[in-house]
């Protein structure tokens, strides 16, 4: 989030803004071990609003966002996508 906030203050002055997206826990190869672990997974699902892990599906629409237009305005800000992780 540093960096970021860091970027977005060096490079507003030629137009370019920076963002970035933090993924929460995304049902990949990556988390496989956790999500096959049934206490380990009950444990992190009970933490999440969404009640659900996160598919890699998940990211596109806010990728898409900050890519367009719509998000113009918008600079040096880390987007959470964690089914709520964060608020808990």
């Amino acid at each position: 989030m540093g960096l970021t906030r860091l970027m977005a203050n060096e490079w507003a002055k030629h137009g370019i803004n920076i963002n970035a997206i933090a993924p929460g826990y995304m049902a990949t190869n990556n988390t496989e071990q956790l999500r096959s672990d049934e206490n380990l997974s009950a444990e992190i699902l009970g933490r999440i609003p969404a009640a659900r892990w996160g598919v890699p599906e998940d990211m596109m629409g806010p990728a898409v966002f900050l890519a367009s237009a719509a998000s113009d305005y918008v600079n040096g800000y880390t987007l959470a996508v964690d089914g709520g992780w964060l608020v808990c």
